[in-house]
C-alpha cells in the first residue's frame, strides 16, 4: 500500500529499533528509512540481521545491524554507542523486541515467566536508560534540534481485559504500558522526549501469529469474534511514522491501539435480525407488568 506520509517525513533521523530484523519490527525499520530515515536495527541472530540490512540498503536505505541482547545492560550500552559512532546521533528509539509462547498458567515455570518480563520489561526500561543521554535536547549530536527525541514501545492489547494462556506477556505488556506513562511524564517534562506505545491486534505473516494463533485457532477466533480481521505489519508501521515524526508531536503518554477495534469485541448472543422483534417483546412485557409501589414499614 502507499504511504499517506511525504517520503521525507523522517528525513535526517536516525532510529535504532530492537527486533528490528523481522516481523512487525522489520516493516517499521523499511518504512522509516523509506521515509528518510537512517536506521540501526538490534537482534540476537546475526543471520537475521544480516539478511535485513541487505534487503534495506538494496532499497537505498542506510542500514546497520547491530547483535545484542536487550536484557543485558552492557549490550544495550554497546549498542547505542555503535550507533552514535555511525551515524553521529539518535533521534528515535523503537523497543519491539518481545518473547512470547502459549501456555497454560499452571504449565508455566517461574523461570518462563521471568524471561519474558526481561526481554519485553525489563528489555525496554534498559535500552531506554541507556539511549536517554543521546534522546534528550541539546544532546551529543542533537545540538542542532529544538526538542528532544522520541520512544516508541510496542505492546499489546492483553492486559485491558485478561488473556487465556498469555498470564506472562500480559504482565510484561501492562508494565511496558506504565513504563511509557512514567517516562512521558518525567522525561518529556526534564529532556523534551516524547514517549508513546503502540499496541498491536493479530498481525498476519508474523511469527507471533504462527505461534499464538495457528490456523486451528484462528478459524475458530473467527467465528467467536465478531469484529476479527488480521492487520499488516503496514498498519504498525504508518502508526509509528506517525507518533515519531512531526506530525505526532503533541502526542505523548500515550499507548494507540492499533487492532481494529477487535479488543472490543465480544461473542455475540443473539442474531442481529432477531434483536428488533425480541426488544419490541420485552418492552410490551415491561409496559404489561405492574409498576411495583414501595411499601412502608410504619
Amino acid at each position: 500500500m502507499e504511504s499517506p506520509f511525504k517520503n521525507d517525513v523522517l528525513k535526517g533521523k536516525v532510529a535504532l529499533l530492537t527486533g528490528g530484523g523481522s516481523g512487525i519490527g522489520y516493516e517499521i525499520s523499511e518504512q522509516f528509512g523509506k521515509h528518510g530515515a537512517s536506521v540501526a536495527i538490534m537482534g540476537r541472530r546475526k543471520d537475521v540481521l544480516d539478511a535485513a540490512v541487505s534487503v534495506l540498503g538494496a532499497l537505498g536505505i542506510r542500514a546497520i545491524g547491530l547483535q545484542g541482547d536487550v536484557r543485558k545492560q552492557e549490550d544495550a550500552a554497546r549498542v547505542v554507542e555503535s550507533t552514535i559512532k555511525q551515524f553521529g546521533r539518535l533521534d528515535i528509539l523503537v523497543n519491539a523486541a518481545a518473547g512470547n509462547f502459549l501456555t497454560a498458567s499452571e504449565d508455566l515455570s517461574p523461570n518462563g515467566f521471568r524471561t519474558v518480563m526481561d526481554i519485553d520489561s525489563v528489555g525496554t526500561f534498559t535500552m531506554c536508560h541507556e539511549a536517554l543521554k543521546y534522546l534528550k535536547k541539546g544532546a551529543p549530536g542533537r545540538e542542532d534540534s529544538l526538542s528532544g527525541g522520541s520512544i516508541l514501545n510496542i505492546s499489546a492489547t492483553l492486559h485491558y481485559t485478561a488473556s487465556w494462556y498469555q498470564i506472562h506477556v500480559s504482565a510484561a505488556k501492562a508494565a511496558v504500558d506504565s513504563i511509557t506513562r512514567n517516562l512521558a511524564l518525567e522525561w518529556g517534562t526534564d529532556y523534551d522526549i516524547k514517549v508513546n506505545g503502540i499496541a498491536p491486534g493479530p498481525i498476519g505473516d508474523t511469527t507471533g501469529m504462527r505461534k499464538l494463533a495457528p490456523d486451528e485457532m484462528a478459524s475458530l477466533a473467527r467465528e467467536s469474534m465478531p469484529l476479527y480481521k488480521l492487520g499488516e505489519k503496514w498498519d504498525i508501521a504508518m502508526a509509528s511514522i506517525y507518533l515519531a515524526s512531526d506530525a505526532g508531536k503533541y502526542v505523548n503518554g500515550t499507548t494507540l491501539v492499533v487492532d481494529g477495534g477487535l479488543w472490543l469485541s465480544r461473542p455475540r448472543i443473539i442474531p442481529r435480525e432477531a434483536v428488533r422483534s425480541l426488544s419490541r417483546v420485552v418492552e410490551r412485557k415491561s409496559r404489561a407488568a405492574p409498576v411495583g409501589v414501595p411499601k412502608s414499614k410504619l
